[in-house]
């Protein structure tokens, strides 16, 4: 069962709306649904809020170090808690699954994401779970930076807003140690609209535009 859900993303104004905190906008969603406040706590170095699920604790982190030492504040709430990497998920921002996917998985490398880079070498090991969340590639490795820290257009934003609100819906399962559903919930993707099927003639309309 996961104890712990930490969301990566810069903190300050100029960072807020853009891909890198795609893991800030998770956990801000599951707190307003949780009706919980997220409070800085200089002690673990980030926004943190403690909430009841089913009867069980919970806690949110949002680091507040910049993305790079995310793992500062991870291993201190996790140290003072006693919470071992395997009862923790960390949400982040994925270049490799398309804006509208959402992934979870348990373990692996970092994938030269620099906060997980730091989360490994803070907590001593990778085996903690991930929640990844797709916000695309610029198709050229020089220019991830710059992509990663920008605001994406509307129609990938609703996209990742989408991801974000139907993987939030498996905190529950998520806290009470329901994997396996909780990851037919996340990887289940909204199907797109269809459109209309034009019409044969003016005069004339489609069973399928009917229904429409």
């Amino acid at each position: 069962m996961i104890k712990l859900f930490v969301g990566l993303g810069n903190p300050g104004p100029e960072y807020e709306d853009t891909r890198h905190n795609a893991g800030f906008w998770w956990i801000d969603a599951v707190a307003r649904a949780l009706g919980v406040n997220l409070v800085m706590e200089r002690g673990y170095h980030g926004k943190m809020a403690r909430a009841n699920v089913q009867g069980r604790t919970i806690w949110l982190l949002e680091p507040q170090t910049f993305m790079n030492l995310s793992g500062k504040s991870v291993a201190a709430l996790a140290r003072f808690y006693k919470i071992a990497p395997e009862e923790i998920l960390v949400v982040h921002d994925e270049l490799d699954l398309p804006p509208g996917q959402a992934k979870l998985k348990k373990g692996g490398g970092h994938a030269g994401h620099n906060g997980l880079r730091d989360i490994h070498a803070q907590l001593g090991s990778s085996d903690y779970w991930r929640l990844r969340l797709g916000v695309g590639h610029p198709g050229d490795k020089s220019q991830v930076v710059g992509w990663v820290l920008k605001k994406p257009p509307s129609e990938e934003l609703a996209a990742i807003e989408e991801a974000v609100a139907r993987s939030a819906i498996a905190l529950p399962l998520l806290a009470t140690g329901d994997v396996e559903r909780a990851t037919v919930q996340i990887h289940t993707s909204k199907p797109p609209r269809e459109k209309p099927p034009r019409k044969e003639n003016p005069g004339a309309v489609s069973d399928g535009a009917k229904q429409a």
